[in-house]
């Protein structure tokens, strides 16, 4: 188990303030304080510098910061691991970003399932900015996203690359998808909501061309992935999503692909995990064993 000044610790970080976190652990502010130098005098260094009153971490106060999260969300699993021993019923729980846990995981389920069907499995969905927070608090012990994370911050590993497309309720007037990008622009765009990764991934590409969402004719924001696709096959507007999505819309024609021909944009997807964590192999075990 961790050191209950650890705890403290690290919620002076997630506050940045020593009164706010003393009211969290219902402790006094001068026993934070002591928390803060007992770990100070033990590594021998200083973990804070102060800007005025305000606390801001060290060089090695952020090198702690990282090693204990992980070390905090290891013992959360390890403690369930061992609980699920005990009852001889292994536990899994992760989290997906929509397109991917819709679209993507229900085979993997299925086949995991089939072939441990003792294990205890559990996926969460959300973005991925909330995703990534789970795991830093110990609640997920491992995600697939799609959307962009630090990657100085998680070990991870390619799970898929997918194509990511733009689609409409009719084809191009002329049977041709457009030349470019801007010939679009003339379209309402239903889009995800803001943190989504399939939001993110448009807002970079148009950023990379001078441009921004808010050049579309209009814009609407629905944060439900099959409403997305309805309202695109109805005509209220044109959306970006990836492939895998929207593969049976496509072969049943009520979604037609008009991805212009200057825009070809793949993206990962993509597991992750705390870094440093003493369960990476078993998450880079489980990674082949769906892979396969």
């Amino acid at each position: 188990m961790l050191d209950f000044r650890v705890y403290t610790f690290l919620e002076v970080c997630k506050y940045m303030n020593f009164t706010k976190a003393a009211e969290a652990l219902h402790i006094t502010q001068p026993a934070v304080s002591q928390h803060i130098r007992f770990i100070e005098d033990y590594y021998q260094t200083r973990l804070f510098s102060f800007q005025g009153k305000k606390p801001v971490l060290t060089e090695a106060g952020e090198y702690l910061l990282h090693a204990f999260s992980t070390l905090s969300h290891d013992q959360v699993y390890l403690k369930e691991q061992v609980l699920a021993m005990k009852n001889k019923h292994p536990s899994l729980i992760f989290g997906a970003t929509l397109t991917i846990g819709e679209y993507v995981m229900p085979q993997f389920l299925i086949e995991h399932q089939t072939h441990h069907p003792d294990t205890a499995l559990t996926m969460i969905t959300a973005n991925t900015h909330e995703l990534l927070e789970r795991i830093s608090d110990g609640e997920i012990d491992f995600a697939i996203v799609e959307g962009y994370f630090d990657k100085t911050q998680y070990d991870y590993l390619t799970f898929s690359t997918e194509p990511y497309i733009a689609v409409a309720g009719k084809p191009p007037q002329s049977g041709i998808r457009p030349a470019q990008l801007t010939d679009l622009l003339g379209e309402k765009l239903l889009i995800r909501e803001t943190g989504s990764g399939t939001r993110e991934i448009l807002e970079k590409c148009l950023t990379s061309r001078n441009l921004s969402i808010h050049d579309f004719a209009g814009i609407s924001e629905i944060g439900n992935i099959p409403a997305l696709k309805a309202m695109a096959a109805a005509g209220i507007g044109i959306t970006f999503l990836y492939r895998s999505a929207v593969e049976e819309e496509l072969k049943s024609h009520t979604l037609y692909d008009i991805t212009p021909e200057d825009f070809s944009v793949t993206h990962d997807f993509t597991l992750i995990w705390q870094k440093g964590s003493i369960f990476a192999s078993r998450y880079r075990t489980l990674f082949k064993e769906w892979r396969h």
